[in-house]
């Protein structure tokens, strides 16, 4: 307490009127110099700009951009499993989220991130209740309602980009990359895991592999898995079918990276040598694939270039069509 029984002296927040008051100009003329107003000359910002230093003042970008009609934010939601939230999330899907944030930071925006996965707890409208510019949906497939909600609330109407939908990787193309590599090492019978009825990405992959097998002259064989188990799980289920039947194979091409390690990990528990016995690749190019023994061949998508793709379609560029990210073929020991 200050001397005398005074009262301590409170700081106060430093305004835009403290600041024209300094600078000798008037309100608005501070609001639209620090906004970059053209109508401003410089001699007048470079004047309103050092009292605004002086003074420690700082700009309220948001209140700025509601004023303009924006907010500077991309809404980004996350959808997982019913029942497993959060911790079900798949590795790729962090790094999508990742990748879509800092694609979000290089255009000055900020991001909202929402984890959703329980019916009743669905929310789509950001757009629509001025909450962000645009929106972005990641995350599992297999949560249906989830994505049912997202176009029943209308959000498919507002600036939006739909992992999976508005952009995804060139199936395809790794499908084929990862058969030609196979047959190049001398495997004949190349099995596919990873069949799995409306999900466009796996059967994007699936349609890749048996073009690419059947151009070569040789009988797809498909593993379809139990869509109620993670991916993990659905790896190590796969493998368990396929060394229970007759007229085994010599390769497995896994629809996604964790499908191909939770398969890996069976083999070696069932004293099957990767890649002697049975070779194994996988699709994503997740970081944990270069961490495992044999380390994992993989498709490998070009993550940060598919979460610029996610902003700039959210943000109304590159028209109606879908996008497609880049993929590569990264080999490892595991074939």
């Amino acid at each position: 307490m200050a001397e005398g029984g005074d009262k301590p002296t409170i700081k106060r927040r430093v305004t835009a009127a403290d600041v024209a008051e300094m600078a000798g100009v008037s309100q608005p003329t501070v609001s639209r110099a620090l906004s970059g107003s053209p109508l401003i000359t410089d001699a007048t910002r470079a004047r309103v700009e050092e009292a605004a230093r002086s003074l420690g003042y700082l700009v309220d970008k948001r209140a700025s951009r509601l004023r303009r009609g924006d907010t500077g934010i991309i809404a980004v939601v996350v959808f997982s499993r019913q029942g497993a939230g959060f911790r079900s999330t798949n590795p790729m899907t962090y790094a999508l989220l990742g990748a879509t944030c800092a694609a979000a930071a290089a255009r000055g925006m900020e991001t909202l991130v929402s984890f959703q996965s329980e019916p009743g707890h669905f929310f789509g409208q950001y757009v629509r209740q001025g909450e962000a510019d645009a929106m972005i949906a990641i995350g599992t497939r297999e949560n249906e309602a989830a994505w049912i909600n997202l176009e029943e609330s209308g959000a498919a109407s507002d600036p939006h980009a739909f992992w999976g939908e508005d952009v995804l990787p060139d199936n395809a193309e790794g499908a084929r990359l990862v058969v030609e590599h196979m047959l190049a090492r001398g495997r004949r019978r190349i099995a596919f895991i990873g069949a799995q009825e409306g999900h466009r990405q796996f059967c994007e992959r699936q349609a890749g592999y048996e073009a690419a097998i059947s151009a070569a002259g040789l009988e797809p064989r498909v593993i379809p898995v139990e869509i109620s188990q993670d991916r993990h799980a659905q790896g190590v289920a796969a493998i368990r079918s396929l060394l229970a039947e007759r007229g085994g194979c010599d390769a497995v091409f896994a629809s996604c990276d964790a499908i191909a390690i939770g398969a890996i990990g069976e083999l070696q528990a069932q004293n099957v040598s990767v890649p002697d016995d049975l070779a194994v690749a996988g699709f994503d190019g997740l970081g944990i694939a270069e961490q495992i023994v044999p380390q994992l061949t993989t498709v490998a998508t070009d993550v940060g270039m598919a979460g610029e793709m996610l902003v700039a379609r959210a943000m109304g560029g590159d028209g109606a069509r879908a996008l497609r990210v880049p993929v590569s073929l990264r080999t490892g020991g595991s074939t």
